[in-house]
């Protein structure tokens, strides 16, 4: 699965360049870190102080809001409990074998998402493509953040601002009314007209413009930047700490939540719609669509995070076990969050003596800020359960907001070694709050939609096709095998082999083609988007896909020779310096490497062949 492969005996994308006593003299400056390891002085790195802190990062980075306020309208429009058949094979053939291999190469590179492309320097268009993505998520997200600030800060209030009507509200119906009285024609809840009018005090479109930003949004928005600059300032040191809180709080208030909702009137006839089947939405593709684009945006995958927390690491650590713990944990995570919210439903079903699919309300943010407001302003102690949802939300919200500036971070530091982290985080704040004003003016929330869609959902998707093209089939599943078997001292089976080599990129590029084909016009709120918001949307998914050719391009023109087979196959060869980031842990890598190349450059194999072998992990060992 090596491009450079053409029959005979070939060398599955690894060649051995130099003799085994010039190796050492490739390493002359070496230094010692405080933990021993004799490492390249220009790549010395930090370092999570133990593995724990790692594992802690992952789940606060993929347990977020996707999993609460996402994932159980998604599953609720896609068939509800027959959507978790989808899910869950989808997890299973995409979600674990990406988010899996993305550890796998961070950790045995100590490189981030742009400097891992030394393995094909042609391709390191995919590591500012999928830096691009992670700003375009990070912009509106930490807006959202705002908002649950600012929910927070209202909850404190007695009554709830959003559980009356205000006067100036037509057909209004208070959100902490029950039974008979709350039914009006044609009304509107309070928690609706709060978030609408008062909130976002939203206009009517994109045509309308933009306007000014909502000033006690502006200041939360300020707040939330302010938290993530300080948990990012220092570094690893810094985040890891806080990586604790940031992972394990949310599970408290779910479990008390959990507990709470399960005991309300009319709660298991919630569960109940939530998990009910059905089995005719299985045959339509957007249900599959729709569980693709769920385990993305959840896991944190394809955009940088997972390959940057993970370069981080000590070079032996078992990354294949906390990736497992990680992508399982995410799951559970949803279905706990479906389960909570949608008993919360329920009892809000009961109390208005209405079907429950007559209270779930709309999706996004308006199942975060509209149908859950609406459903705890009549519980018992409305100002507890909202102190405690807007208050996980938040701490949700920051652990990945925390993971995606990080990795945006580390490319900077990365690139510029002498600014200090805190500086850089005080630029990467203060930008990344600028363009966060955008989304809280009363125009924003139509924009948000369109980079939601365009700039986060599309561009993910292409740069996992690209990084499962760029990691299996041009630098060679094999050689991945290899590395993972070196690394972690246990041998790839056929169900990595399968899924990296061709089940994940086949469903990833099916999905990707019918969402591309199956164009419907994007509508928000009842609006549809005049042609101006499609092409902005279609500028800013392009803007990230042009970074891999247009780089694939440059690197032909710098690798450029009378040979354009020697032009290409210098492009997609590893770099000299592609390897451990240890000098000693690099070099016993090249021998083992030359070892299982010379043993089996006893057997004749063709291409087809090589394939095959790959596939099943048929290659004898030395």
């Amino acid at each position: 699965m090596n491009n450079s492969e053409k029959g005979g005996n070939v060398n599955p994308g690894f060649e051995i360049s130099e003799p085994r006593k010039s190796l050492d003299a490739k390493f002359p400056d070496n230094v010692i870190n405080e933990k021993g390891e004799e490492v390249d002085e220009e790549d010395s790195r930090p370092m999570w102080g133990n593995q724990l802190e790692f594992l802690m990062s992952c789940i606060a980075t993929s347990v977020g809001l996707g999993n609460v306020w996402r994932f159980p309208f998604v599953a609720y429009q896609n068939g509800g409990g027959a959507f978790l058949i989808p899910y869950i094979i989808v997890l299973i053939l995409i979600g674990k074998p990406m988010y899996y291999i993305e550890g796998v190469m961070g950790q045995f590179s100590s490189r981030n998402s742009l400097k891992i492309w030394a393995i094909a320097p042609a391709m390191r268009g995919l590591g500012y493509a999928q830096a691009l993505a992670c700003g375009y998520i990070l912009s509106y997200y930490v807006s959202i953040i705002a908002l649950c600030i600012y929910y927070l800060a209202m909850s404190f209030q007695a009554p709830l601002p959003w559980a009356v009507c205000d006067p100036s509200w037509v057909n209004c119906v208070p959100s902490s009314s029950t039974g008979e009285n709350a039914n009006v024609v044609n009304g509107t809840s309070s928690a609706e007209s709060y978030f609408i009018k008062t909130v976002l005090q939203r206009n009517n479109g994109l045509e309308e413009g933009l306007g000014l930003p909502v000033w006690y949004l502006v200041l939360c928005l300020l707040a939330s930047w302010i938290i993530i600059f300080v948990i990012v300032s220092r570094g690893v040191k810094s985040s890891g700490k806080a990586s604790y809180f940031l992972a394990l709080f949310p599970y408290v208030v779910m479990i008390i939540l959990l507990i709470s909702t399960v005991i309300l009137p009319g709660a298991g006839n919630g569960i109940l719609f939530f998990i009910t089947p059905e089995w005719n939405k299985l045959l339509e593709l957007d249900v599959w669509y729709a569980a693709v684009t769920q385990v993305f945006f959840s896991l944190t995958v394809c955009n940088g995070p997972i390959i940057m927390f993970s370069s981080y690491n000590a070079f032996k650590q078992n990354v294949y076990r906390d990736a497992m713990i990680v992508t399982t944990l995410d799951t559970f995570t949803s279905l706990l969050s479906g389960v909570t919210i949608f008993g919360i439903l329920g009892n809000l079903a009961y109390e208005l003596r209405r079907e429950v699919g007559e209270v779930v309300g709309s999706g996004g943010t308006g199942l975060a800020f509209v149908s859950y407001p609406d459903a705890i302003a009549k519980t018992f102690q409305p100002q507890l359960f909202s102190v405690l949802f807007f208050l996980m939300m938040t701490v949700l919200g920051i652990g990945s907001a925390v993971a995606l500036l990080s990795s945006i971070n580390t490319l900077l530091l990365d690139a510029f070694p002498r600014v200090r982290t805190v500086f850089m985080s005080a630029f990467s704040c203060t930008v990344g709050f600028a363009c966060g004003l955008v989304y809280i003016t009363p125009g924003g929330a139509y924009v948000l939609e369109l980079v939601d869609y365009y700039g986060g959902t599309f561009l993910v998707l292409f740069c996992g096709i690209i990084e499962v093209i760029g990691f299996f089939w041009i630098y060679g599943l094999e050689n991945v095998c290899l590395d993972i078997e070196f690394m972690l001292n246990i041998k790839t089976s056929i169900y990595w082999r399968f899924c990296w080599g061709f089940i994940t990129p086949a469903m990833m590029v099916v999905v990707f083609v019918y969402a591309l084909m199956s164009f419907d016009s994007l509508e928000f709120a009842g609006y549809t988007y005049p042609l101006a918001g499609y092409v902005s949307g279609y500028l800013m998914l392009f803007v990230g896909v042009f970074f891999v050719p247009l780089v694939i391009l440059l690197t032909f023109y710098k690798y450029r020779s009378g040979s354009f087979y020697d032009t290409l196959k210098k492009s997609f060869t590893p770099k000299e310096s592609w390897g451990p980031r240890s000098a000693k842990t690099r070099r016993e890598w090249k021998l083992f490497k030359e070892e299982v190349e010379r043993e089996r450059s006893m057997v004749p194999r063709s291409w087809l062949k090589h394939v095959g072998l790959s596939l099943i992990g048929g290659y004898k060992r030395p």
